[in-house]
């Protein structure tokens, strides 16, 4: 008796942080076959080597669609973060159209169904509202912030401080690993059980002072809150540039509306990880528990320096 074929997964963004953490957790599961792509033909080699099936594709080129995905039955949408998501997404849903996708999941943002109007929440919706209409099942991810930008791309916490952009209001925050088992299950389980379907993840809603509450008591080590107005981000991260990505003008409109209450849905717990694995997100204490070598490693660097 033959074996059942399984479906081939493609994944998009899997040498991101939670690319990474998806393709860990798919290449231990027996049934479905993974596929992971890079624009980087240097990666291959590697990627080839560690999940058996990596391809070159280049969201900007859609030229390199096709060979991609041949035999794929799912997609995971994971882009890049600028005002290029348009283009790309609608590029890769019109080549999933064409190579017969029965599935796309799209990890957008914490968004309500109107008045949206911040950049790159209304640039998801945008992309979704397309999707929607492909006629390809879809399922739509609507993640909070996530915790890995306290110690990641942003470095949030740096100098013993604990920087964030929203004054003293509260967001909502949920853990990329959280995530990242959300997106297996649906990526797994397939439009049968998720199609049409918008998953919400926001576990813990807090202020900034509530989070350098919780890391000097996880970490044993003072830090100290530093709240500031949503001006002070591009003060940050554009300084001295002669141009600012409109990515980041977004993320700073998007502070702003969440100080001035245009974005307060951001602050809301709503948590759809339960129905999906059976368990609640990480709090941010059981979040910084788990990292707390690399926090610690972020305060003797500092101290280093």
């Amino acid at each position: 008796m033959s074996s059942p074929i399984k479906p081939v997964i493609l994944l998009l963004g899997a040498t991101g942080q939670l690319g990474k953490l998806i393709v860990d957790r798919l290449r231990k599961n027996d049934t479905i076959s993974l596929r992971v792509t890079s624009r980087k033909t240097e990666q291959l080699p590697g990627l080839k080597k560690q999940y058996g099936d990596a391809v070159y594709l280049d969201l900007d080129d859609p030229r390199t669609f096709g060979d991609a995905l041949k035999g794929v039955e799912r997609v995971y949408l994971l882009t890049g973060y600028t005002v290029n998501m348009l283009v790309q997404s609608k590029a890769i849903i019109d080549a999933a159209k064409k190579a017969d996708i029965k599935h796309i999941v799209h990890l957008g943002v914490f968004t309500p169904k109107f008045d949206c109007y911040d950049p790159h929440f209304a640039w998801h919706q945008m992309i979704e509202v397309y999707l929607k209409n492909s006629g390809i099942s879809y399922t739509f991810l609507h993640p909070n912030c996530f915790m890995q930008n306290l110690t990641g791309f942003y470095s949030i916490v740096k100098n013993g401080k604990v920087r964030f952009y929203t004054n003293e209001t509260k967001v909502g925050w949920i853990a990329l690993e959280d995530v990242a088992d959300a997106s297996v299950k649906i990526l797994t389980e397939g439009p049968s059980k998720h199609q049409g379907k918008d998953y919400w993840f926001s576990t813990e809603s807090l202020n900034v002072s509530e989070i350098a509450q919780i890391l000097s008591e996880v970490i044993g080590h003072k830090f100290l809150a530093d709240a500031q107005p949503p001006e002070q981000f591009i003060k940050d991260f554009g300084a001295g540039k002669p141009y600012i990505d409109p990515y980041f003008l977004g993320v700073a409109e998007c502070f702003r509306q969440i100080v001035d209450g245009r974005m307060s849905y951001i602050s809301e717990v709503r948590d759809d990880l339960p129905h999906l694995i059976g368990r609640k997100g990480m709090s941010l204490k059981e979040w910084a528990k788990v990292h707390k070598e690399e926090l610690l490693q972020v305060v003797k660097k500092e101290q280093r320096d």
